[in-house]
């Protein structure tokens, strides 16, 4: 059975068929819906502290060995430099079954630990295992956003928001569905979150993958392409995904001042899986419009097109002055010398390590490695990041210091979350919007969300009174905002060909910043505010600090470090500055219209060689 929509000009595209179901499935859309989905059950790391509880209790932990725990898990979910080179030599599919296996394998003996169906585990081997589950994360993002990013280039900014911003929302989707399958059971939750991940990667393993860049059809511009790389279907995963932030934003304040019962737990995570595949009606609605404009292409007569005879092309070969073959014998020489060597050779790579191309060529991992762009970049997310990262993971003991109640304190937790993934969408299409129409840098853009995370530093470090609020608002902006911006930044000035590996070393910069501001700054300082308060020693005592000095020299530093590091991006921003004036997705467009010209061509000497044929066969026969 199929429904044939008429257009006035004959039959329209046909749907509800198996070839279209075929197209859709096997679609560049289809795709980014399955993205969606592998990401947004791939932040299993943002709930670490609902099940650190039973964590702690069912294995007999102490408050530093939790810790170790959770650095473990921080060093997993963001050194991700061994997924990005598998993923530089293999296809996607092989990454996400690789990081399925890891998420199920390292969450599951977790479970199975604290469950007391084995032995209880030594603690280096129970760190191991939440490295090696929290490091699957690494491979979801390398598998489904890199190829996303690859499929769609001209879109990078919106599809790193968009994507980054699901991850964001992973954490509280997650708790929504552990609540209506498992209850009120922190046990039960390292299950669910050893499985579901593995079953949604598995699931959509075949439908990542890298294609081609679409071609403009026969009436020009980008007619038949527009369907496929527009950003009006972006728009609307956008419109959905607030929709989606905006439900469980509504739920998680109902539910912390109503008590749910199983069923009514039940009914919301329904909700909430209908919005999140709300997406797959955006998916069949833009795969029918390409098939609508394919089909009114085919309609269109081929352009004609005068060709000169052979033997005229071969006199003017034949007038061509001596001075262009020599120059074009030059250039060639000149393009030889100049151009990369061949990437297996260790020597080679080595010797031309310095030796960069321009920016938005494609880098190899050594140049981009060794550049000054990506070691002035680094530096600014570790300051960055690493800010921002410290006020969240201490958001807890900052409302306890300055006297909030915890039931405030819990509602911090959710804005940072939420604002979270408002940053990273924002961030992502805006920066894209202000690119393609004002030319307004990405690095730019980076300062300025830097400059901006100061504000909510200045307000924890001075205590004003009812601002933890803001605070955690404009710092959950910051934080989610950073992610798209560093990660667009590195694909355009160092390419695509190796962002695999690069996207996941800008990675890195986050717990190198959180060690160095969260550990030996915010830490430190607080233990020494805290020991201060109870007699000089916390030995066995009470380990609370309580006050506005438990972070303000803390966090006075860490504002310190954030404007060193816009300072440093404003370096970055200097070196960039003309790359960013150009078109830099020029060379994408024109590759497919040259592409898309070539096949034109190919299509228009068909017939004539046909024709040709036929006539030559009349003429012997007749």
């Amino acid at each position: 059975m199929a429904f044939a929509s008429g257009d006035g000009g004959g039959g329209g595209p046909q749907v509800l068929t198996a070839r279209f179901v075929r197209q859709v499935v096997l679609g560049r859309w289809f795709m980014v819906f399955a993205c969606l989905l592998i990401l947004s059950a791939s932040g299993a790391t943002y709930i670490f502290g609902i099940y650190s509880k039973v964590l702690k209790s069912s294995l007999g932990y102490d408050q530093r060995t939790l810790n170790t725990l959770s650095f473990f898990k921080d060093l997993g979910a963001n050194v991700g430099v061994l997924s990005g080179l598998i993923n530089e030599v293999t296809p996607p599919w092989v990454v996400l079954a690789m990081g399925a296996a890891m998420n199920l394998v390292g969450y599951l003996m977790i479970y199975l630990a604290i469950d007391g169906r084995t032995a209880r585990p030594p603690v280096w081997l129970m760190c191991i295992y939440i490295c090696v589950g929290a490091n699957s994360q690494s491979f979801a993002n390398t598998g489904a956003l890199v190829t996303c990013v690859k499929n769609f280039p001209e879109s990078r900014g919106i599809v790193l928001g968009l994507l980054k911003g699901f991850v964001g929302l992973s954490g509280a989707i997650f708790t929504q569905l552990y609540l209506a399958i498992y209850g009120d059971d922190a046990k039960s939750l390292v299950l669910l979150i050893a499985w579901l991940p593995a079953a949604v990667s598995i699931l959509f393993v075949h439908t990542i993958r890298i294609m081609p860049y679409p071609r403009p059809t026969r009436r020009g511009a980008a007619a038949g392409a527009s369907s496929a790389t527009s950003n009006d279907a972006f728009f609307c995963f956008l419109y959905i995904s607030i929709a989606l932030a905006t439900y469980l934003l509504v739920m998680i304040v109902v539910q912390k001042q109503v008590n749910f019962s199983h069923a009514a737990y039940g009914v919301s995570a329904a909700a909430l899986l209908l919005v999140l595949f709300l997406p797959l009606a955006v998916v069949v609605k833009q795969e029918y419009k390409i098939q609508k404009e394919l089909q009114e292409s085919l309609r269109e007569h081929p352009t004609v097109t005068v060709e000169k005879p052979a033997a005229d092309l071969q006199m003017v070969a034949a007038d061509e002055p001596a001075a262009n073959k020599s120059q074009l014998q030059s250039t060639t020489e000149q393009t030889e010398e100049t151009s990369p060597p061949p990437s297996g050779c260790l020597g080679s790579c080595l010797r031309h390590m310095f030796s960069p191309p321009a920016q938005g060529e494609d880098y190899t991992i050594l140049q981009a490695l060794v550049s000054v762009d990506m070691l002035v970049l680094f530096l600014a997310t570790i300051c960055g990041v690493g800010g921002t990262l410290t006020a969240i993971d201490n958001m807890g003991q900052i409302g306890q210091s300055l006297g909030y109640p915890a039931k405030s304190i819990n509602t911090f937790v959710s804005l940072i979350s939420i604002w979270n993934y408002a940053g990273r969408v924002t961030s992502g299409f805006a920066s894209e919007i202000f690119l393609t129409r004002y030319r307004f840098p990405r690095p730019l853009m980076l300062t300025l969300v830097l400059l901006l995370s100061c504000v909510g530093h200045l307000l924890i470090a001075f205590g004003v009174p009812q601002s933890l609020y803001a605070a955690s608002v404009v710092i959950g902006f910051c934080f989610g905002a950073q992610w798209p911006l560093l990660f667009a930044i590195i694909s355009e000035v160092f390419g695509l060909k190796y962002y695999s590996t690069l996207y996941n070393f800008g990675s890195v910069a986050s717990p190198i910043g959180a060690y160095v501001l969260n550990v030996r700054v915010a830490g430190g300082l607080y233990d020494a505010e805290a020991a201060r308060q109870h007699g000089g020693s916390l030995a066995g005592g009470d380990k609370t600090c309580i006050g506005v000095q438990c972070f303000r020299k803390a966090f006075l530093i860490i504002t310190a470090a954030t404007v060193a590091g816009a300072l440093v991006s404003l370096v970055l921003v200097w070196r960039t500055r003309k790359f960013y004036k150009g078109d830099i997705y020029a060379k994408f467009r024109d590759n497919a219209a040259a592409a898309a010209a070539d096949a034109e061509e190919e299509d228009l000497k068909r017939p004539k060689e046909t024709e040709g044929e036929s006539t030559e066969v009349n003429g012997r026969t007749g």
